[in-house]
């Protein structure tokens, strides 16, 4: 008989993690197929991502884990999780609450395009921010 544990670390296994032992993650809305955002996951953060059915990442920066929407609000209901082929890349279906992915009150965090060619080209801004951050991030 198999406990907990090993239960979780069977599927865990299977995730080809990287070697800080991190993993890419894709936020996806599952509604309209939006990509709102790319993060990355440990272990630790994959499986509180299933045991709670919200988006828990890693960040990097802050070397500790994540709960999307913590400090905003903004979490993400996890309808479903998909590994690649390769099976190191996390597809995450979600409901975005709020409807806000980006730390900068946008929709999603790839709200800009490039726009002209190799030599003249730009990135533009071509969504607007929904929400100023300095009302969605107080201390």
């Amino acid at each position: 008989m198999s406990t907990p544990a090993s239960a979780a670390s069977k599927w865990l296994n299977k995730v080809r993690w990287d070697e800080n032992g991190l993993v890419p993650v894709i936020a996806q809305q599952a509604d309209n197929g939006d990509v709102l955002m790319f993060a990355w996951m440990n272990r630790e953060a994959l499986l509180k991502t299933v045991e709670s059915g919200e988006a828990v990442y890693w960040s990097r920066s802050r070397k500790k884990l994540w709960h999307k929407g913590e400090e905003s609000g903004h979490t993400q209901k996890v309808l479903e999780i998909r590994l690649d082929c390769d099976e190191d890349v996390i597809l995450l279906k979600i409901e975005q609450c709020g409807g806000i992915a980006c730390h900068t009150g946008r929709h999603s965090c790839f709200f800009q395009k490039f726009s002209g060619d190799a030599h003249n080209g730009q990135w533009e801004s071509v969504e607007p921010v929904l929400r100023d951050p300095a009302a969605i991030y107080t201390s």
